[in-house]
């Protein structure tokens, strides 16, 4: 990471944390400057605010432990991993008739920063297999899921997610330029899809749609992708269906 945009304030409560989370109930304030290295001062400062968010509890003999903000972190993180597993347990048995009713292959994402997260895919009959297993990154704003997911954000957090509005080409097809781009989100939130017209792979289209949570946030998106000659053909089956899984898989 660029040194920049480092907080020391951050590294340090970390390290604190590390040390405390390897013998819970073991440090006083003075074993923590000793074992991190950071000076009196700033621990009683850094001690202070993390006991106030519940990061940190001390006991009867001024001893520190992990306190309960910290488990509410790790209940969402791991509720969060939760959802994503059901989410792709869903996935691979709502697309098998999508798989059917289309022909093509399916795809589920996540959008992390400015990137999409392959979660699943399920493969349609199409001799051409596409280079997109769980796991794999591409950039958002060039994959029709990508754009879905960032078209429902709110501009000032895409923005943040694009410093400097700077796209860059991963084809010759792709949007670079970024009033064009953001025009073209505002027309994905209006038709509620997406498509990627050999935007991230020469010769391949592709059609998205969300899959939102119970408050109707997107948390996901599903696609369904094929080479051009067969998405001039079935385009309109395409978005039929794949807005019809989205509608399956989501939550509200």
């Amino acid at each position: 990471m660029d040194q920049k945009y480092w907080v020391p304030a951050l590294e340090r409560a970390d390290l604190i944390l590390r040390a405390i989370s390897r013998t819970p109930g073991a440090h006083k304030m003075t074993d923590l400057c000793e074992e991190t290295g950071i000076n009196k001062s700033s621990m009683f400062s850094l001690l202070r605010t993390m006991e106030t968010l519940q990061w940190v509890a001390k006991d009867a003999g001024e001893r520190y432990a992990l306190g309960a903000g910290v488990s509410y972190y790790n209940t969402v993180y791991n509720e969060s991993l939760k959802q994503n597993t059901n989410l792709v347990e869903r996935f691979l048995a709502e697309s098998v008739q999508s798989v059917r009713a289309v022909g093509e292959t399916f795809q589920l994402s996540v959008l992390d920063r400015n990137e999409i997260i392959y979660l699943a895919k399920q493969e349609g009959q199409s001799l051409v297999r596409l280079e997109s297993s769980p796991g794999m990154r591409f950039p958002a704003h060039a994959t029709a899921m990508g754009k879905m997911m960032l078209a429902l954000l709110p501009e000032e957090e895409l923005e943040r997610r694009y410093p400097g509005k700077s796209l860059s080409a991963v084809t010759s097809h792709t949007l670079t330029d970024w009033p064009a781009f953001t025009a073209a989100l505002a027309g994905i939130r209006q038709s509620g899809y997406a498509m990627d017209r050999e935007e991230i792979i020469q010769g391949i289209s592709c059609v998205a749609a969300p899959v939102l949570d119970a408050a109707g946030k997107v948390i996901a998106a599903v696609s369904t992708s094929m080479l051009q000659h067969a998405f001039t053909a079935k385009q309109e089956a395409a978005v039929r269906e794949v807005q019809r899984l989205a509608r399956k898989l989501s939550l509200c």
